[in-house]
């Protein structure tokens, strides 16, 4: 399924994950296009939260894909589909500020053509 979305040139691929180690929290995203790793980055952050860390992952790797032309579709795949749903939780919590600048990020996407889409896939460890 991810090879097969992952052939087209408009649908970025993003893979992201997040742990803790001895209070470092790290946070690793890989972006595809075109079967093709096109990047990675990785954040370390002390005092922070896994869910917090995993937000930020998803964060970085949308922002990221808009940053590539012509981009119609997003696949996020992530082993913590829980926290995505943080994402779209509109009660108060500790670390909506993730959550606020990825749905910005989104309106941006979806702004500039109604076709526009986003999937999140769950994949566990």
């Amino acid at each position: 399924m991810v090879l097969e979305n992952s052939s087209f040139p408009s649908v970025t691929i993003i893979v992201a994950d997040a742990s803790i180690k001895n209070n470092v929290a790290t946070s690793i995203t890989h972006i595809h296009v075109l079967n093709k790793p096109l990047m990675k980055t990785i954040h370390h952050a002390v005092h922070v939260t896994s869910t917090e860390a995993e937000l930020f992952a998803i964060r970085c790797g949308i922002n990221q894909s808009l940053s590539v032309n012509n981009i119609s579709k997003i696949v996020v795949i992530t082993d913590s589909i829980h926290v995505v749903k943080k994402v779209f939780d509109l009660s108060v919590y500790p670390y909506q500020t993730q959550s606020v600048a990825i749905l910005s990020d989104l309106r941006k996407f979806f702004k500039c053509c109604k076709t526009n889409s986003i999937k999140f896939w769950e994949c566990p460890s």
